[in-house]
Parts: C-alpha cells; sequence; structure tokens
C-alpha cells in the first residue's frame, strides 16, 4: 500500500492512559491504518496526517462493552458517545451466531460487535420449538414462555449442548447462560454447561438465578451456583449484573464472589449504575407471586413503551398474558435514596468489577427498533443505561467521588473487559490498551464535562463529553457530533472450539 493512501491522525498533547502498562501522563497519539503506530511527546505529522489538538483532554482505549442488547445503529450510535468502541452481546447471545455475525456485517455496525452461544435459544429450540432467528425481539418474547423454562430430559439435554458446541465452533465468543429466566432448571443442566464451556475453553456469562435470601425455595443460590460450578469444572464463570440481581443482599452476594476467587476460581463480575434494570415482562422473576420474594411489587415494574406504572397485581398478569415480550423496567432500589445509591456504588467498587451497560434496544411507537436518523426520531424508548451508563460511571467514580482515578477507570471499562476474552478471541488481545500495536479503538474525553444526560423519563438524550471517539482509527464522533457516515465496526468472534 502507498503511503499517501494510508489514513493517519495525531492526536497531539493530550493526557494519554493506558491501563495495560499503568502510564497516565502527557503524550502525543499516532495512528495509522486502523492501529496505533506511536505514543510520545513530540511526534511528527508526516504530510496527510490530520492533527487534532486535545490538550486538556483524556485520551484512552475505548470501552468494551460485554453485555449489550442493542443490535442496531441506532443503538449503537447511543454507545458511542457513551464511549463504547466495541459492544458485544454475552449474557443472552444470538442463534443462529453464523446469522447474527452476517447480518450484523450486512446492515453495518458503527462500533465493533459480537456473540456469544445462546443457552436460551439452544434450550427453546430444543424444549419449546422455537425456530432460532438472530433477532433481539423473538428472544424477548420467547422469556415468557414456560416450556423452555423446565428441566430437560436426558436427551433434551444432549440435543441441547450439541447445538452449543455447534455455536462455538462457528465461533461465538463463550456461552451466555439466562439461568435466571429458567430459575426452577435442574442445576445438574448448568454444571453440564460449564463442563462443556471448560472443555471447549471458553467462558460462561450468567445472568443468575434467585438468591436464597430471596427465594427459599429456590434449587440452589444463584451466586453460589457460581462459585461452585467454577470450582467444579474449572470454567472461566462471568457473573452479569450482580447489581441488579443481588439487591439488597450486594455485600453477602460479593463476599461470596470473593471467597470464589481466593480460592482460585476463575470468577469474574460485572455492574452497572442504576437502580433499575429491564427485561420482557413475561420474565419469570416479574411474576406476581414472585415480586414480594424480592421485597418489590407490581408497582415497581414501568412498560418502557408506554411508560405505565403497574397498578396491582391484575393488571400485571394481563400484560404478562398478553405480551409477554414487551419491554419494562424493574425498580429494585431507589437511586435517590442514600442506601440505594451506595449499593450501587458498592457493586462498582468491587475489586476488578467490570462496568457493563445491559443496553436494551429502543423501541418506537411504531413497533420498530432500528433507526438510521440522527438524532434519533423522538418518542423512542429504552433504559437510560444504553445511552448513559459509561459517562454516568465515571460522573459517579471519577468525577464527584474520586472512589477511581482515570487509570482505574479504563481499567474498569476497557482493559479487564478485553482480557475476560483473550483466550477465546485472540483479537481481543489487541484491545483496551493505548500503545504501539494496539487497535486504535480510542475514545476522548472532557475530564470536566463527562456525563450522562439519558433519564428514565427522556433515555435516549446521548452523553455529553466525549468529544472523538475512533473505531479501528475511524472517526465516529468528532469534536463531540456523532459522525453518521462512519459503520466502521468489525466483528469480534472466538476462534472455532
Amino acid at each position: 500500500m502507498r503511503e499517501e493512501t494510508i489514513m493517519k491522525t495525531l492526536l497531539r498533547g493530550g493526557r494519554v492512559i493506558d491501563p495495560a502498562s499503568g502510564f497516565d501522563g502527557p503524550a502525543d497519539v499516532l495512528v495509522a491504518s486502523g492501529k496505533i503506530e506511536a505514543v510520545g511527546t513530540g511526534l511528527e505529522a508526516a504530510s496527510g496526517t490530520t492533527e487534532i489538538d486535545v490538550t486538556g483532554l483524556v485520551v484512552g482505549p475505548g470501552f468494551i462493552d460485554l453485555h449489550s442488547h442493542v443490535h442496531s445503529i441506532a443503538g449503537h450510535r447511543l454507545q458511542a458517545m457513551d464511549g463504547v468502541t466495541t459492544a458485544l452481546d454475552l449474557e443472552a447471545g444470538l442463534m443462529p451466531v453464523e446469522r447474527a455475525y452476517a447480518e450484523a456485517a450486512a446492515a453495518g455496525r458503527p462500533l465493533h460487535f459480537g456473540f456469544s452461544a445462546s443457552w436460551g435459544g439452544a434450550r427453546a429450540q430444543v424444549l419449546a420449538g422455537v425456530e432460532p432467528d438472530a433477532l433481539v425481539t423473538t428472544g424477548l418474547a420467547a422469556l415468557g414462555n414456560p416450556r423452555w423454562q423446565r428441566s430437560s430430559s436426558p436427551r433434551e439435554l444432549a440435543a441441547w449442548l450439541s447445538l452449543l458446541e455447534n455455536e462455538l465452533a462457528d465461533g461465538a465468543l463463550g456461552i451466555g447462560v439466562l439461568l435466571g429466566y429458567a430459575p426452577a432448571s435442574d442445576p445438574a443442566e448448568f454444571l453440564a454447561v460449564a463442563r462443556l464451556a471448560a472443555k471447549a475453553g471458553v467462558p460462561t456469562f450468567t445472568h443468575v438465578r434467585e438468591l436464597v435470601e430471596m427465594d427459599p425455595d429456590t434449587p440452589v443460590d444463584g451466586s453460589l451456583e457460581i462459585a461452585i460450578a467454577a470450582a467444579e469444572t474449572g470454567a472461566a464463570m462471568h457473573h452479569c449484573h450482580v447489581n441488579s440481581t443481588s439487591g439488597q443482599h450486594i455485600d453477602r452476594v460479593l463476599g461470596t464472589l470473593e471467597q470464589s476467587q481466593r480460592a482460585g476460581s476463575r470468577v469474574t463480575v460485572e455492574a452497572y449504575p442504576y437502580g433499575a434494570g429491564s427485561t420482557a415482562v413475561g420474565a419469570a422473576f416479574i411474576a406476581p407471586e414472585r415480586l414480594p420474594l424480592k421485597g418489590l411489587g407490581p408497582s415497581s415494574v414501568i412498560m418502557v413503551e408506554t411508560g405505565e406504572r403497574i397498578a396491582d397485581e391484575a393488571r400485571l398478569r394481563q400484560l404478562r398474558e398478553q405480551d409477554p415480550g414487551a419491554p419494562c423496567l424493574l425498580e429494585f432500589f431507589d437511586e435517590r435514596d442514600p442506601r440505594g445509591s451506595a449499593l450501587m456504588r458498592q457493586a462498582l467498587a468491587y475489586p476488578d468489577a467490570v462496568v457493563a451497560s445491559d443496553a436494551m434496544p429502543v423501541f418506537w411507537p411504531d413497533g420498530s427498533h432500528e433507526s438510521t436518523e440522527w438524532p434519533l426520531p423522538p418518542g423512542g424508548s429504552t433504559h437510560p443505561r444504553t445511552a448513559g451508563t459509561f459517562t454516568k460511571t465515571l460522573r459517579l467514580m471519577v468525577r464527584e467521588t474520586g472512589t477511581w482515578t482515570w487509570l482505574e477507570a479504563f481499567r474498569r471499562c476497557s482493559y479487564l473487559p478485553a482480557r475476560i476474552l483473550d483466550d477465546l478471541a485472540p483479537a481481543a488481545r489487541a484491545k483496551g490498551r493505548l500503545s504501539a500495536g494496539a487497535d486504535a479503538d480510542l475514545v476522548v474525553i472532557d475530564p470536566r464535562t463527562v456525563s450522562d444526560t439519558a433519564t428514565y423519563a427522556d433515555p435516549t438524550r446521548p452523553s455529553q463529553g466525549v468529544r472523538h471517539l475512533y473505531v479501528s482509527g475511524v472517526p465516529v464522533v468528532s469534536d463531540g457530533a456523532l459522525r453518521t457516515d462512519a459503520l466502521p465496526g468489525k466483528p469480534l468472534r472466538g476462534e472455532p472450539r
């Protein structure tokens, strides 16, 4: 390739942070052909190089979101404004994974993308005859279907484990396990999944079943189950959104996970900075008889598309029957209450916990969940974490409380998430770093103004303070404005297993 055809960018004079080496200081960053070519002071800009003054700004590796369900250009654009350069659906996954990758690539994506093998999709196909189509809406609709939530016969278990193996062979990024949506299923089946993961050398990403404090009749405590499976099989096991599944019992859960880690198990954990989760109204744990186990009631449920706060048990049952896949919010604690706010920060502060959004699709009144318009058309509904997880975390943990340094923030948002994928997807090894040879996935942040702006009432407002964002060296955000012509996202895939 001739020199003049190589796209080069020089970010001049910023505060550069590399969480891999621990570097935090003034430097220039030279980007060429999708890679970081050099980091240092006084770098020379060759002819044709685009030079950008980033004095007073923080430059670091773009955020890697292990838990995003947006699957759309619209959702990726909101996440880009939140500092994300790689958005992966690893908790739920999509099935068939080959179709999910192909359709995302055909449509184009602003951010890098990837999917796990879907435990829920495999079980739904074998146990309930639900044909997978790689659509998030189909997955949401299936969550309330009781036919796939039961325990499996030996033949059924073998059948859906085989489907998961096939998905891993097609490049799925580990196994996503929605165990909380089949909370009475046989724990032996989860151990079988863990053994498959250990044999294949891939992680599991689990939405755990209920805690014993919330449901004394649970077959096994959800978080303890992670620790048991990791110890018995040696599998790498990731505990999704520990804040929302633990609620008021976060102290005990984090203690359980810490003990597991100290014993040598490969257990990792994620959290997001909100007091409400989002799912389908037909989810097992939103059944009227189960909400009181969490100390909640029907009024803790809010329908995303209409804003309706559920008045009573009869209305909740009606909605679950009419459209079990309809998205809703579930308030598990009040962020405005000092106790709730402290619990939220405690989950984020847990040593080496990574930040992950659990970003949800944007739904419009006409039923669509995609738009190539920017700004997004009015009337879109989603959870504010889709637009604001990472900038809200920076506001809370760096700007307002000083709990994290900027170096630690990039460890939690960029470096550690990438390391969870290193053995599975060698391409991840060039991510989460800011050094010569690393992928040019970069975020440039104004440390004085970075913040979320999305709210539950207005959830699609883009975050502020992300001044520039590069995906494979291509500008997706420039001077705080989204580039609508930029679709440089590439697939991140696992090696065939």
